[in-house]
């Protein structure tokens, strides 16, 4: 298993960023081509996937769908687009987080370690549930919804795990971001999309939510579903 997989077809922007993490004791690998890192990631997986959306052939958009179906690998998308709708859609399609070109390799660093480290981390305080139509399992670290295993990403399980540990008390944003992301540089509308996600994946009614309500100016509030 490789630390980081770069998928970057800017060869040369590739090496300096591959450089300054492999300075840092992290190992790294890169392809140009998303179809190229498919082939690789099942042969190698890879901890942590930076991600550029401009790929020749398939757009980064797709691999990260495809790479999704299968893993719950956290995915960073760094890209020129810089639009809202593109970094909404990158979320919504499975990305956990997204940097725009150019970066600081030095955020960048810090974003790659706070994923490593998540994967590495101890065990949280518990976030046991079961009201008969949601279950999420500590031990396992398995979640269901009405008896059908949900197979969510990572950024959505810890999202979900922290509202669990904190339900019936407001999780304001900021120790949402500090808990989930682990940084000082994620944006209240990436929050947003993630919840918006999350709604969709647990909620009977996404737009009429009975676990996760908005606490306006303050944050969020888990309940037990109606």
């Amino acid at each position: 298993m490789v630390d980081v997989l770069i998928v970057e077809d800017e060869v040369e922007l590739a090496a300096a960023t591959a450089e300054y993490l492999e300075a840092a004791g992290i190992t790294v690998a890169h392809h140009a081509t998303a179809e190229d890192a498919l082939t690789a990631l099942a042969a190698t997986p890879a901890r942590v996937i930076l991600l550029d959306v401009n790929l020749p052939g398939m757009n980064g958009f797709t691999f990260c769908r495809q790479v999704r179906a299968q893993a719950p690998t956290p995915i960073i998308f760094v890209s020129a687009r810089v639009s809202d709708d593109d970094q909404i859609l990158a979320l919504t399609v499975g990305g956990d987080d997204y940097i725009t070109k150019p970066f600081s390799l030095a955020v960048l660093l810090a974003k790659v370690r706070r994923a490593l480290d998540r994967g590495t981390a101890m065990t949280a305080p518990s976030a046991e549930f079961d009201d008969g139509r949601l279950r999420v399992e500590d031990e396992s670290g398995r979640t269901f919804l009405r008896g059908e295993e949900l197979h969510l990403t990572a950024t959505e399980d810890r999202l979900l795990r922290h509202l669990l540990r904190h339900r019936g008390r407001v999780a304001t944003k900021t120790d949402i971001i500090e808990d989930v992301w682990g940084d000082l540089f994620t944006s209240d509308g990436t929050l947003t999309v993630h919840i918006r996600r999350l709604r969709a994946r647990i909620e009977p009614d996404p737009d009429k939510p009975t676990y996760i309500k908005t606490v306006w100016g303050r944050g969020y509030l888990f309940e037990d579903g109606a």
